[in-house]
């Protein structure tokens, strides 16, 4: 007879970490590449700037940046990690995926295949084990799915110490003809470290798809470009957004009115605003990390949260509410305690 771990009650997040590109790019930069300006992007999106890498940083890089962030907000190494989940869908590398990558950058300093820097000897990892490394794609929302498959491995016993992180560098599949999309598209990463625990911090999942608009936001060959039908998103999300979140209240047992964070999908203010309304949220923090960000897919979640928590306008140990959507068309959430400080 087959015997299962008795694992942890739950998991929760102890760590947050982001990293973003040091360049800018503001709206008047954006209209001198595509006919539009600076009143009009504000208007329609919410957004005033967005961060751009550089052709030399890949989304493994970014993703590293916010994982040690998170670990050393956590006051955690590497070596503690036993788990290592990333959600993107900008990668260009099929293999090693992007968790392993990170994984190995995590431990060595460098990514896998680099040229050990001068004067260093390079690391003897014959019969190290490494951490379980799994990518997540499905774009926007996948975040959230990220942070559900590591919390279940953790009460499964497969794991004690995860990092979830979502990283993007959506701008290198941007078409800056396209003023509909070029105009919303950033870079950057965020991570949560989630361990073991006593009560759960992380409630379950909720996610599911959309088969209707399956095809609606695309980023595929042969162009290999960002495209999406952005009515569509929109109706979607004016909808059926408030629907699926509340889900996700539902299942951890809560009520809308024990919510006291919410961090959406940074997909368009106009967008984020409806959605927190419908929830009656207004009134709480509702992170708006899109109008500096941009929409950075699968690490707009991420990045938000932590960076208003690191600026101290999210509060420590409540109840928020994570909601993600978009290509595919999929959509996840799960409520998480914030971090203790």
């Amino acid at each position: 007879m087959l015997t299962l771990p008795a694992g942890p009650a739950g998991s929760r997040i102890v760590g947050l970490g982001h990293h973003q590109p040091a360049k800018v790019m503001t709206n008047d930069d954006v209209a001198r590449l595509v006919e539009t300006n600076d009143e009009w992007i504000r208007s329609r999106t919410g957004i005033i700037t967005r961060h751009v890498a550089d052709d030399d940083v890949s989304v493994a890089d970014m993703a590293t940046a916010a994982a040690r962030h998170a670990l050393a907000d956590a006051g955690l190494t590497h070596e503690d990690v036993d788990l290592v989940v990333v959600a993107t869908t900008t990668a260009m590398d099929r293999t090693p995926n992007t968790a392993g990558r990170v994984a190995h950058a995590l431990r060595t300093g460098f990514p896998p295949g680099a040229s050990t820097p001068e004067g260093e000897e390079p690391p003897d990892l014959r019969g190290v084990v490494g951490p379980g490394v799994i990518d997540v794609n499905t774009a926007c929302s996948g975040f959230a799915y990220a942070v559900g498959l590591a919390d279940q491995a953790i009460r499964a016993g497969s794991a004690r110490t995860a990092v979830v992180v979502g990283s993007e560098r959506l701008t290198a599949v941007t078409d800056w003809t396209d003023r509909s999309t070029c105009i919303l598209t950033a870079d950057g990463a965020g991570a949560a470290v989630l361990r073991a625990a006593d009560e759960p911090g992380v409630g379950p999942v909720v996610w599911g798809s959309e088969p209707d608009i399956t095809s609606k936001v695309l980023i595929e060959a042969p162009e290999d470009k960002f495209a999406q039908d952005g009515r569509a998103v929109f109706k979607w999300a004016i909808m059926y957004a408030a629907d699926r979140a509340r889900r996700a209240v539902e299942a951890a047992g809560l009520g809308l009115d024990e919510i006291e964070v919410l961090v959406a999908h940074q997909a368009n203010l106009r967008i984020i605003e409806p959605l927190a309304k419908s929830l009656g949220l207004e009134g709480k923090v509702v992170v708006t990390d899109i109008t500096e960000s941009g929409n950075t897919s699968a690490a707009s979640i991420p990045l938000g949260l932590s960076k208003w928590w690191h600026a101290g306008k999210i509060p420590a140990g409540v109840p928020a509410l994570l909601f993600g959507f978009g290509g595919g068309f999929t959509w996840a959430g799960e409520v998480v305690l914030t971090p203790e400080r």
